[in-house]
């Protein structure tokens, strides 16, 4: 049975740094996938099934991107989304976070949705 995901929650540029510490340290290890969409090549799906090892933000003046860092013990994939624009969070039908979905100014989203713990 899958779970309709209904990205609609805004995140305020103001918050994102506090955010992604947040929601690093709460799902720290919980499996996620990561997918692209929109890329010039399509969509695609970039990790599937993998521990979070944390989401680090630069604000712009820092670096201006977010990191996604896969992982157990150590780092062993991290995506990084250039200059975001946008950060949103979908709900399932009982209001769990599941989704985060991160607009780029190139025009591309990332969405990660968290596996059921």
């Amino acid at each position: 049975m899958t779970n309709k995901i209904e990205i609609n929650k805004s995140v305020p540029r103001e918050r994102w740094g506090e955010f992604f510490d947040q929601f690093t340290d709460g799902n720290r290890g919980r499996h996620i996938s990561i997918e692209i969409i929109g890329s010039e090549v399509g969509d695609a799906e970039l990790i599937k099934n993998a521990p979070l090892h944390a989401m680090v933000y630069d604000r712009p003046g820092k670096g201006d991107d977010l990191v996604i860092e896969v992982g157990k013990d150590e780092v062993t994939y991290a995506h990084t989304i250039d200059s975001p624009t946008e950060v949103l969070t979908g709900q399932n039908s009982n209001g769990l976070m599941i989704a985060v979905q991160i607009s780029e100014a190139a025009g591309t989203q990332t969405l990660i949705e968290l596996q059921a713990s």
